[in-house]
Formats: structure tokens, C-alpha cells, sequence
């Protein structure tokens, strides 16, 4: 039977965003899904040419995503009580959605390549209101996105209500830029995603 978060769909915002994704390499881009859970959001990025390591420290959950090895690659890692089981490795997109763990900001950052995306996703403060989580260490504050990413350069950042379900969120899409050759032409050019 398969387990109801595999059909689940990938966040709009990452699918807004994917195309922002450097595809520079030979064999396609390489994106870290942080915190994947049964990987709604990797079997998106494989659907896009990406190869995926994804990450949570549920291993029974990562087992779900078994079908798209060697695309995906698997990391069962507890990142809030362990070291971190990525260093010195680099990706062109880290995708985070409805996960927050503050100390992990220098690993998410350091995680990102040159040229690299960062699509992060999650609650905000007001979310007490209407639903979970409520406890204000998985809340992001007014601004904090931004603050975060302040070395980045801001593609486009929301801070607001959803419905469907009814939640506040937070969400950014910041690269990591490199400088381009005077003659190149810019290179994060809004075009409709699809």
C-alpha cells in the first residue's frame, strides 16, 4: 500500500521556482531536500532533471522513494540532535518546505553552490491561530526570511495567509549569485514557469 504522503503534491511555490534551478552540469542539477519526509518534493526535482539527495530522519519514510534510486539519494540523519551528514558538499537547489530548525541555517547556507536556488517554505507567526504547529520555535517572525538570507540575492519572498488548508507561511527563493562574465546576459530572467 502506498503510504497517503507519497501522492501527496509538491508544494506551488517549488514548482513556481524549479526553473530557476543552474542546469550546468553533465547529467543534470544536483538538489538537497532537507527534511523530505516521503519525498513529494524529490520526485518533483527527478521529474525536472535533477538528481536528489534527500534527506529526514525517517528512515521508513525515505524508504518510499527507493523507486527513483540512483536519482535519489537517500541520507536517514536526525540534523537536530547529529552532525550535520553533508559537509563540504554543495548543490544547485536546497529545498526546504514545513520544516524549521534555526541552528541549521549555516549548513542550509553553506549547502548552497554558486549559482545555486534556495526555495525554503514553512509556518509563520500567526499560525497559532488557525491550526500546528503553534509553538513559536516553528514559527518564522515578520522579516526573519529575509534577515536569513541577507547574503543572498532575493528572487521573491511572500509573508501571509493561505488557504486551502488555512495557514501563514513564510516562503523565499534566494540565489547564491555568482558574477557573471560584463558581456553575459542576466541570467534570472522571470519567464512563466510550466
Amino acid at each position: 500500500m502506498t503510504p497517503p504522503h507519497t501522492s501527496l503534491s509538491p508544494s506551488d511555490w517549488v514548482c513556481r521556482w524549479t526553473h530557476l534551478i543552474p542546469d550546468q552540469r553533465p547529467g543534470g542539477p544536483r538538489a538537497l531536500d532537507l527534511a523530505c519526509g516521503h519525498g513529494r518534493h524529490s520526485r518533483w526535482l527527478v521529474r525536472q532533471g535533477c538528481h536528489v539527495t534527500a534527506v529526514d530522519r525517517d528512515a521508513n519514510a525515505l524508504a518510499t522513494l527507493a523507486d527513483l534510486a540512483p536519482r535519489v539519494r537517500t541520507v536517514a540523519a536526525d540534523v537536530e540532535n547529529g552532525p550535520w551528514p553533508l559537509s563540504g558538499q554543495a548543490f544547485d537547489a536546497v529545498i526546504v518546505t514545513n520544516y524549521l530548525w534555526r541552528p541549521l541555517w549555516p549548513q542550509i547556507l553553506a549547502s548552497l553552490a554558486p549559482g545555486g536556488v534556495l526555495i525554503y517554505e514553512t509556518f509563520a507567526d500567526g499560525n497559532a491561530t488557525v491550526g500546528k504547529p503553534s509553538r513559536p520555535d516553528f514559527l518564522l517572525q515578520p522579516g526573519e526570511l529575509l534577515r536569513l538570507c541577507a547574503g543572498l540575492r532575493t528572487v521573491a519572498y511572500e509573508d501571509g495567509f493561505l488557504t486551502a488548508p488555512e495557514r501563514f507561511v513564510q516562503r523565499i527563493v534566494a540565489v547564491r549569485e555568482t558574477l557573471p562574465p560584463p558581456d553575459a546576459p542576466h541570467r534570472y530572467t522571470l519567464r512563466a514557469a510550466g
